[in-house]
C-alpha cells in the first residue's frame, strides 16, 4: 500500500516513520544487459552469464550496484508519493553502501524510512534512508540516504 503525504506539515509529522515496502521486482539478466550497454560496464560478474556461473564467488550474474540504487525512481513511487508541491527533483545523496549482492533472476523491493524535513528557501529538502532487500537474503542489498527538494 502506498503512502501518501500531503505537503510540508505531513512530511514532517511522518519524520522517523518506516513509509512501508515496494512490491517485489525480479531482476533480469536483460534488465543488467541494458545497464552494462547505457553506462559501458561490461564487466564480467555482470554479463557473462557462463563465466559467472563457473567463476564468480555468487553463483552466477549480479546487477550492477548503481543499477540496484538506480531503480529507487521506479520503487519508490510505490512505497510513497508525496503531494502538494508543484515540482519536486532529487538533491543527491549521502553515504551509499552495497552490503550483498544482487542475483540475476532474484526479486527485490525497497523500503524508505523518512529521516528529515528540512526548510529550505522555496521549500523543504528531504532526507530519506532506502533499503533494498532480496527476497530471502540476510542482508539488504543496498542502503542508500537520499535526498529530495519539494519546491512550494
Amino acid at each position: 500500500m502506498t503512502t501518501i503525504i500531503n505537503g510540508p506539515d505531513e512530511l514532517k509529522a511522518k519524520v522517523g516513520d518506516h513509509l512501508g515496502y515496494s512490491p517485489w521486482m525480479e531482476i533480469t539478466q536483460e534488465r543488467v544487459n541494458l545497464f552494462a550497454d547505457a553506462t559501458g560496464d561490461h564487466q564480467w560478474i555482470h554479463v557473462d552469464v557462463e563465466r559467472a556461473k563457473a567463476e564468480s564467488p555468487f553463483g552466477g550474474p549480479i546487477a550492477h550496484g548503481y543499477l540496484t540504487l538506480s531503480l529507487a525512481p521506479a520503487l519508490l513511487p510505490q512505497v510513497v508519493q508525496v503531494k502538494g508541491f508543484p515540482m519536486a527533483v532529487n538533491y543527491g545523496a549521502g553515504k551509499v553502501r552495497f552490503p550483498s549482492p544482487v542475483p540475476v533472476g532474484s526479486n527485490l523491493r525497497i523500503g524508505a524510512v523518512l529521516d528529515s524535513v528540512d526548510d529550505v528557501t522555496g521549500g523543504v529538502q528531504v532526507q530519506m534512508t532506502l533499503t533494498f532487500e532480496v527476497e530471502g537474503a540476510a542482508k539488504p542489498s543496498c542502503v542508500a540516504e537520499v535526498l529530495f527538494r519539494y519546491f512550494s
